[in-house]
């Protein structure tokens, strides 16, 4: 059995021309295809990258890139600790948001990818990432900062870093979402012995159990 690192770039590869949806053909440099630690315990999910994140490769490479790895760093986390991808691989024309099809084209692809990296904890960030998961249309101002427990994982929905860069506003409740993203990784993180304190992170030592009742907050959701 290949290791996540050979499976995921397998996959990348197999995704390098993608001509499976329209935007190939709508002005996107590269497919954007994700990075970081393949067998990260936290990964994050955006929407769609952005100019920079054309042209680098990589996701959230560009002033939200730079938001984002603040807020990671304020609940002690890096870079180097998780994985991110977007729900969709290539850049729609002038950022606009991605539509249906397109998600629907990428979606199974994320979907691999969380299924090799299994991690224990998905922070979606923004509308698109958080409906696409939770396969319901629920804004993300109702679920941001709670954690819903899936069939293999945890999600937990936050505001995406772009929305505080396009209105002032909306930082402060980005930071409430990622002070209590550091709750939940506290609460959940393993005891560490002091001499490996300094090397271990919360993304290698997350230990999540199943609430009594798995299906808690879909009374959000009419159920």
């Amino acid at each position: 059995m290949s290791s996540p690192h050979i499976a995921l770039q397998e996959l990348a590869d197999s995704l390098h021309d993608c001509q499976r949806c329209p935007l190939a053909k709508l002005g996107r440099r590269q497919v954007v295809f994700g990075v970081g630690n393949p067998q990260a315990s936290v990964m994050f999910v955006g929407e769609a990258p952005g100019f920079n994140e054309d042209q680098k490769g990589e996701p959230f490479v560009g002033a939200a890139g730079q938001l984002l790895n603040e807020l990671l760093q304020s609940v002690g986390l890096s870079r180097a600790d998780i994985y991110i991808a977007n729900v969709i691989k290539c850049r729609p024309p002038n950022n606009r948001d991605p539509e249906p099809p397109e998600v629907d084209t990428c979606k199974p692809f994320l979907l691999k990818q969380i299924a090799l990296i299994r991690p224990k904890l998905v922070c979606s960030l923004g509308n698109w990432a958080t409906q696409t998961l939770l396969e319901r249309k629920v804004g993300i101002t109702r679920v941001r900062g709670q954690a819903f427990y899936m069939k293999e994982y945890v999600l937990f929905p936050l505001l995406h870093p772009a929305a505080a860069l396009h209105q002032s506003s909306m930082l402060q409740p980005l930071r409430e979402d990622f002070r209590k993203l550091k709750e939940f990784l506290d609460r959940h993180s393993q005891a560490t012995p002091a001499k490996e304190q300094e090397v271990a992170s919360a993304a290698r030592t997350l230990d999540i159990e199943r609430p009594s009742s798995p299906a808690q907050q879909m009374d959000l959701f009419g159920f």
